[in-house]
């Protein structure tokens, strides 16, 4: 029976050769119960599983090895991190084009520096300022409120609310006081490391 199977496979692709037209390609593959397909398109539902190219003869002219899941998923990663290393290298030489071709010594970007971070630095200054305010006033509540409990007296309500938003307000201002100086920092890194880009550049 298998001799037999195996002479009406030959048959069949022989018949098959024979009748393609001579622009047309014949793929050989085989399905995973093991039974061996011949066509000139491959189905759907075998898209995933390697296939032959054949000839006219019947002779293998080209293996094609269809990669696994993983494989596409590893060679689209290679694909996506290569775009994105050729996107860093473009914008790395416009950022460059723009250093110098706007500044004409390393001063020039220091003095931009100082020119951005000067509104910066007076919110800074004024958020300081306020939060020390709110600091001062938030400890003299605490001390009222402490009074009241060393006398084994209840805190009146109205001062409790005043605590709470004494806190608050505290909370706040700390809270802006800390994103401006976030800001300040980042600010300061990208002029740092522009500067240092541009010497790099031209010495100056």
């Amino acid at each position: 029976m298998k001799g037999y199977h195996s002479s009406v496979m030959i048959a069949l692709l022989v018949g098959l050769t024979f009748s393609l037209p001579a622009s047309a390609k014949l793929y050989k593959w085989v399905d995973k119960n093991g039974v061996t397909h011949y066509g000139e398109t491959i189905p759907p539902e075998y898209a995933d599983r390697d296939r032959e190219e054949l000839n006219k003869s019947g002779r293998t002219v080209k293996v094609i090895d269809v990669p696994t899941a993983e494989e596409r998923k590893a060679q689209k990663e290679a694909e996506d991190k290569k775009r994105a290393d050729e996107k860093a290298a473009i914008e790395k030489k416009r950022h460059d084009l723009t250093l110098t071709s706007t500044y004409s010594n390393s001063d020039e970007i220091d003095l931009a520096r100082k020119r951005n971070l000067q509104q910066l630095n007076s919110r800074i200054n004024s958020n300081s300022s306020q939060l020390k305010t709110a600091n001062d006033n938030l400890l003299a509540l605490q001390k009222e409120s402490e009074g009241f409990t060393k006398a084994n007296k209840p805190v009146p309500a109205a001062l409790k609310d005043d605590l709470k938003d004494a806190q608050n307000r505290v909370d706040r201002l700390q809270a802006n006081l800390d994103k401006s100086l976030a800001e300040k920092a980042v600010i300061e890194a990208r002029f740092d490391k522009d500067k240092a880009r541009y010497k790099e550049l031209t010495g100056k």
